[in-house]
């Protein structure tokens, strides 16, 4: 098994963070967001059909939220 990398550990947290609710997911920092976009990015999941799905569908949430933030307020809310 491959070790655990810093991350890996940044990655999971900011994911665990945002899973709790969706006002978690809307509290993150621009930063944050960056960071966790990047983090996704760089993990490969082709081997796992599932997660790589969801993989795609949680960086279009990132870039929509990234969109709110930097464009104004929301048009989803």
């Amino acid at each position: 098994m491959a070790d655990v990398t810093d991350e890996d550990r940044e990655r999971v947290e900011l994911l665990s963070l945002i899973s709790r609710s969706k006002d978690e997911f809307k509290k993150l920092s621009l930063e944050q967001l960056k960071r966790l976009q990047e983090l996704v990015e760089k993990k490969d999941y082709s081997h796992n059909k599932k997660a790589h799905k969801s993989k795609v569908k949680l960086l279009g949430r990132i870039n929509v939220r990234i969109y709110e933030i930097t464009e104004g307020k929301g048009i989803w809310g």
